[in-house]
């Protein structure tokens, strides 16, 4: 829907949601007046994506699970590809929540290590941009969830290490990397109770599904681990103090916000609350 104004045609989306995103498209507008900029009265949070060759064209992609578990939270996803770092900040001036999705393995060059024969070749692009995201995003405070390869660029962009191969590294009874069951809670995971982790989840005890063949091994310094599998293998952390809300989980909770269980809605409403006061914090100033 279209309605002319002075300065400019105002338009929105009618999809029968309350939460409507609204886009000024300035014309002849004075010199005096601010920069062209969304406004949007749901929050806007960045999910990060990679790029694939599909069908003989580069395309951008990211499972929609991701965009469905960040709408049904409230929350406006904005699917961001691999850019340049320097194209990050604009992008982080209109967003309000950072989402760092899962994907290709990550460089061993980025923390100092030779590749394994079980790593998966890398996307140098997305690893620059995601690992430059996270530290951005801590400079600045905007509230992250980072998930699956997501929890391993937050260690990484800090200066944590990372096992390459869970089955050959670490081996136990437990099957890690179990792509085509990405809906079914596989193994147990143990919660810190006094964390934020715990807070968001309802609990100290769960189940999680599991689509990954590397994990943390070194922590990077101001990291708190939080949650561990049964082997042993990191499955969450949170940043050290009150100055960044970051939670990162190695599972898949975007698969799992149907599921009877409420565990991992309460993740993503636990980070859309921190959006939303991210945002209100923003919208004061």
């Amino acid at each position: 829907l279209r309605k002319k104004g002075r300065y400019g045609d105002a338009v929105r989306g009618n999809t029968g949601d309350p939460g409507w995103a609204y886009h000024i498209f300035q014309h002849d507008a004075p010199a005096t007046l601010a920069p062209l900029r969304l406004r949007m009265t749901t929050p806007l949070v960045l999910l990060t994506s990679t790029t694939k060759d599909i069908g003989g064209l580069m395309r951008v992609r990211l499972n929609e699970a991701y965009v469905n578990a960040a709408r049904s939270a409230g929350l406006a996803p904005l699917v961001l590809p691999p850019v340049a770092p320097d194209e990050l900040m604009p992008l982080l001036d209109i967003a309000s929540g950072v989402i760092l999705t899962g994907g290709e393995d990550i460089d061993p060059a980025e923390y100092g290590a030779k590749p394994h024969p079980a790593a998966g070749a890398p996307h140098p692009q997305r690893d620059k941009c995601e690992l430059a995201l996270a530290r951005m995003a801590r400079e600045r405070g905007v509230p992250t969830l980072a998930i699956c390869r997501g929890i391993q660029t937050v260690n990484v962009a800090f200066g944590g290490t990372l096992v390459q191969d869970i089955a050959s590294e670490r081996p136990s009874n437990i099957n890690h990397d179990q792509s085509d069951e990405r809906a079914t809670r596989l193994h147990q995971v143990s919660i810190e109770p006094d964390s934020r982790l715990a807070a968001a989840v309802g609990g100290s005890e769960i189940s999680v599904n599991s689509s990954h063949h590397q994990s943390i091994d070194t922590l990077a310094p101001g990291l708190r681990l939080t949650a561990r599998s049964p082997d042993d293998i990191v499955e969450g952390v949170e940043w050290f103090g009150d100055d960044w809300w970051m939670l990162g989980v190695q599972w898949h909770p975007e698969e799992l916000v149907d599921d009877a269980k409420a565990w991992d809605r309460g993740l993503f409403r636990a980070f859309a609350v921190e959006v939303a006061r991210y945002k209100e914090i923003g919208d004061r100033r």
